[in-house]
């Protein structure tokens, strides 16, 4: 059985509180605050009638009040740049711990595509930017994988997203493989949730925001021809 959650020191730190009244004052709604060691999703907003219920890693209680406020506005309105927040996460990246992880080698440039460059352009027009994960070509290129539909793959332990090189073709269309990464993409957006009282990965939410793809038929149409 793995450890918890390393547990973080910082020079100072603000009282919870003061986190709760400045989002309340910048959002101009109800907030409800949970401080979590989750390294792997720094911030989370859900909101449920007039309260928004927030999770957020707990380092931001040394943040400056500045950037708790851009963090109240992007509650109020769902979106922002939050270019002081992703500012104080690249500052704080080396104090973070994680658990001790195998070393993996991260591909991101194929022969015809370069999986990093869909990955920041994915999570600046559906993410917010938000999302941290890394992106890397897979081992795997059997076609037996593609009869499987198992063309990427998320992991939420090591917060990875494996692409099926068998992808990396000219022949294959740019709206698909960003469709594949925008599914993983999803998957490390949402989490899992539950079904009927069992784990699903791919809920009604899930595939409610997976339509959202802007090429979502397209792709669907295209996949087609290669199950």
């Amino acid at each position: 059985m793995s450890a918890g959650p390393a547990q973080l020191s910082f020079p100072f730190e603000h009282d919870p509180g003061f986190l709760v009244s400045t989002f309340e004052k910048a959002s101009g709604r109800s907030v409800m605050l949970v401080l979590t060691d989750n390294s792997t999703s720094m911030l989370s907003i859900r909101n449920k009638g007039a309260v928004s219920c927030v999770r957020l890693h707990r380092m931001f209680l040394c943040v400056d009040e500045a950037t708790l406020k851009e963090i109240g506005l992007f509650i109020k309105h769902g979106s922002g740049s939050m270019t002081r927040f992703r500012a104080f996460l690249n500052k704080m990246s080396s104090v973070v711990r994680r658990r001790p992880q195998r070393y993996f080698p991260v591909r991101t440039r194929g022969k015809y595509y370069e999986l990093y460059a869909i990955f920041e352009r994915l999570n600046e027009e559906y993410f917010d930017s938000r999302l941290t994960s890394a992106i890397t070509w897979g081992t795997g290129s059997s076609r037996k994988a593609v009869r499987k539909r198992t063309l990427g793959s998320y992991s939420n332990h090591s917060n990875i997203i494996r692409i099926n090189p068998v992808l990396d073709k000219n022949e294959v269309p740019d709206y698909y493989i960003e469709f594949v990464v925008y599914h993983e993409m999803l998957h490390a957006a949402i989490g899992i949730g539950e079904k009927d009282g069992r784990r699903s990965v791919h809920t009604r939410a899930f595939r409610e925001r997976e339509r959202l793809f802007k090429y979502y038929d397209k792709a669907m149409r295209w996949e087609q021809t290669i199950i």
